[in-house]
Order: structure tokens, then C-alpha cells, then sequence
């Protein structure tokens, strides 16, 4: 008897079409996520550095979210939204709330008060001086945070897979229902693939919105 291989390229290359609508599912998830979590981080961020008491509570509340574990989340989420993206998106997009507060404030907070006055003395309101000071000084350490969101996002995506959204994730699902290993091996490939995928891409964006950074390396 001629034990069956470890894994089957023939039924990779038969299932291509599959493979990739579910590395596009598993991206989209991914960007709606990190979209709407930095859009909601910058929100509570910006709260929390204007009004100084309101960001213990902030991060406590988000970092509770964080610690919430996703399968506890998601089985509290489906009674209530259903078997849906949105149901998934709820939970990944809380996953990533306290990364992105915590650097977009680490980010802000860390632009040189000398620079702040420097601008503040050449007549930049608050709001010209967040857009064009601030915020450009402090993308290293936003972009660092985004990074980091991002590979979590795309390891929890798989887990999505659950109530049915999980993209490559669906690959492992159905590999361990099926006791069938060249799915779950290409569904934990792929994620890591992903991820190295995507920090690449934001290492090469962070390179191009901040150029000074890499002069400065290079000089030092």
C-alpha cells in the first residue's frame, strides 16, 4: 500500500481559482480593518491628547478589547450580527484599536517641543501645526504601529474562518475537518506569506513618506 504525500501540488494547481479568491478575501478583511481601526485610533488619539484624563480610560477600555479572546469574541458577536463580514470586522478592527492609540500618541507626543514653538513663533495655528508638523514627524512611529496591526490582523483573519470569513483561513478549516494536510499546510503558508507580504509593502511606503528617516540612518 503506497501511503498518500504530505502534500498534493496537483490539487493546489487544480484549485488556483479558489486559492485566490481567498488570499483576496483574506486582504480585503485585512485593509477594511486597518482602515477603519486607524480611522477610529486617530479619533480616540487625538481625544485623548487634548484632553489628557480621557486616554487612561481610552487604553483601558481598548486594551480590555485587545484581551478578550477573538473565538469568545466572535461567539458573542454572531448571536448579533450574524454569520457575517460585519461580525468579523467588529472584532478584528477592536484588535487593533490599542496599537494604534498607543503609537499614534507615542508618535505626537514624541515631536520636539523646541520644533512645536519654533512653529508655533512663525504663526502655525494648532490644527496647520498637527497637519504639517506633528503628524509628519510622528509617521515613523505611526507607521511602525500600523505594521504591527497589520501582521496581527492578518494571523486573526484565519480564525475569522469560523463563521465563515476567514479567507486563506478556510483553507484550514477545512484541511483539519477533513484530516487533509496540503490544505492546512497551504492556509498556514499563505498567512505567513501575507504578512511578510504586507510589513514589506508598509516598510517600502514608510521609506517613502518619510525620506528624512533613512538620510538620517544612513548619517548615523
Amino acid at each position: 500500500m503506497i501511503a498518500a504525500p504530505f502534500f498534493r501540488w496537483d490539487w493546489v494547481f487544480d484549485h488556483l481559482g479558489l486559492i485566490w479568491e481567498k488570499v483576496s478575501e483574506h486582504l480585503v478583511l485585512t485593509g477594511i480593518a486597518l482602515g477603519v481601526g486607524f480611522v477610529i485610533s486617530m479619533a480616540l488619539a487625538l481625544i485623548g491628547l487634548r484632553f489628557p484624563r480621557t486616554y487612561p480610560p481610552i487604553t483601558w477600555l481598548t486594551g480590555v478589547l485587545y484581551t478578550i479572546p477573538s473565538l469568545a469574541l466572535f461567539a458573542f458577536l454572531v448571536p448579533i450580527t450574524g454569520f457575517t463580514v460585519l461580525s468579523a470586522e467588529i472584532g478584528l478592527v477592536s484588535y487593533t484599536l490599542l496599537i494604534l492609540i498607543r503609537n499614534i500618541v507615542a508618535g505626537i507626543q514624541g515631536v520636539d517641543p523646541a520644533v512645536r514653538e519654533a512653529a508655533l513663533g512663525m504663526g502655525y495655528g494648532s490644527r496647520r501645526l498637527f497637519l504639517e508638523i506633528e503628524l509628519p514627524l510622528a509617521l515613523p512611529v505611526i507607521l511602525a504601529g500600523v505594521r504591527i496591526a497589520a501582521v496581527t490582523t492578518i494571523g486573526l483573519v484565519t480564525i475569522t474562518a469560523l463563521i465563515g470569513q476567514g479567507g486563506v483561513g478556510f483553507f484550514i478549516l477545512q484541511g483539519l475537518n477533513r484530516f487533509f494536510n496540503t490544505e492546512i499546510v497551504l492556509g498556514t503558508a499563505l498567512s505567513v506569506i501575507l504578512a511578510v507580504a504586507v510589513d514589506l509593502v508598509l516598510v517600502l511606503v514608510e521609506r517613502l513618506l518619510t525620506p528624512w528617516t533613512a538620510k538620517r540612518t544612513a548619517a548615523s
